[in-house]
């Protein structure tokens, strides 16, 4: 893989960055989403046959990435265009295509996500989420919780379980759910977290859905999740990274300025060591998001699998950090409105959490790569 970005990836962060800085921390959420969608950003993953921009999750990534270094960043792309849109390009029907990817690219749709169960946890095998069918029609009945932006989205991408016909073992599927679809509710989980996208737990009480509602084949649901999965897992690394590096830049900028004795506390090597470290930890954590986001690209899911859950985890780590040493640096200031890095003390940690736990990371790493046993 390449080590040092192209012209073009160069250029895209910088008109990125541009548009971010221009909106801010104060940023509209709407606003910013529309203007990113009309400038192709929101797209830029999807298939350039359906509106979008041609490219993949190293691209989509980029554009994450630098909204969230300058203070402006957009929770719902990793869930509209990097999940659901990957989803539907690589497995869904030429109809879900036409119907969904040009709207998704052009921000006049979004999709929400939804597999995490009250009972499940990380634990995907466990999901109770269950579609039966009734004639040509899907009933879907069951929980989900930590779904983001069901309220703005038009519907959502629900993982199920549906039984195999031969062995009577449930297998996973993926079905399109409209917002307004009866027996659809949404109750919205109170969090203690500054942000704009909102968190809700979904009730689905025989959900009538038509066939057209379940995406791709029905015997390939767990190829068809992994293919969301990891996307998922890489752009939560690219917007912890920018967080981080939003943080990151908001305590240099102070300890170039502050000045308690007779130079600025920037000079102090109690101040800069830390800050330089998490520098370099957040720059090791993006070189894995891009080798994770390249093997995705050229279809190597397997290696892609690995490489994204050790870029979520490593990123997840530095974000914290990072955070956590501006919020230092800066004092008492750190904890104030006015300099607005207090608000991310939580917002780093999802990144640790979400959307897998980083010690079922390491429980992957630990079997899958380094072949040890399991305990579970």
């Amino acid at each position: 893989m390449p080590t040092i970005e192209t012209e073009e990836h160069r250029s895209l962060r910088q008109a990125v960055s541009a548009l971010g800085k221009r909106h801010g921390r104060t940023y509209d959420r709407e606003q910013l989403w529309s203007e990113a969608a009309k400038l192709g950003y929101l797209g830029v993953n999807l298939p350039e046959a359906y509106g979008g921009g041609g490219g993949g999750i190293s691209e989509l990534s980029i554009v994450l990435e630098e909204l969230g270094a300058a203070g402006a960043p957009l929770l719902m792309m990793i869930v509209s265009p990097a999940i659901c849109g990957t989803v539907i390009a690589r497995f869904g029907t030429e109809s879900q295509k036409r119907d969904w990817l040009p709207a998704l690219a052009d921000g006049t749709r979004t999709m929400a996500f939804g597999i995490t169960e009250p009972d499940a946890g990380s634990n995907s095998h466990r999901i109770s989420t269950t579609a039966r069918r009734d004639g040509a029609d899907w009933l879907l009945t069951g929980r989900k919780v930590f779904v983001s932006g069901v309220d703005i989205a038009d519907a959502t991408l629900i993982v199920g379980r549906t039984e195999d016909s031969r062995t009577g073992r449930l297998k996973p599927c993926l079905f399109i759910v409209p917002r307004d679809a009866p027996g659809f509710g949404r109750r919205h989980i109170e969090m203690e977290l500054n942000a704009q996208e909102k968190q809700f737990e979904l009730t689905l009480d025989d959900v009538r859905l038509p066939a057209e509602a379940l995406v791709g084949d029905e015997d390939a649901g767990l190829l068809q999740l992994f293919a969301g999965l990891n996307p998922e897992r890489i752009m939560t690394a690219a917007f912890a990274i920018g967080m981080g590096r939003y943080a990151l830049s908001q305590a240099i900028t102070y300890a170039k300025d502050r000045t308690v004795w007779n130079t600025p506390i920037g000079a102090h090597q109690a101040i800069a060591h830390p800050l330089a470290q998490a520098h370099i930890e957040l720059e090791l954590a993006r070189l894995m998001m891009q080798k994770a986001a390249y093997l995705y690209d050229e279809g190597d899911d397997v290696a892609a699998g690995e490489a994204a859950n050790m870029a979520k985890y490593a990123a997840g780590e530095a974000c914290v950090k990072a955070v956590d040493q501006a919020v230092h640096t800066l004092g008492g200031n750190g904890l104030t409105r006015e300099f607005g890095i207090a608000s991310l003390i939580t917002a780093a940690r999802v990144a640790r959490i979400a959307p897998v736990s980083r010690e079922m990371i390491l429980n992957y790493v630990s079997h899958q790569t380094l072949g040890l046993p399991k305990s579970y």
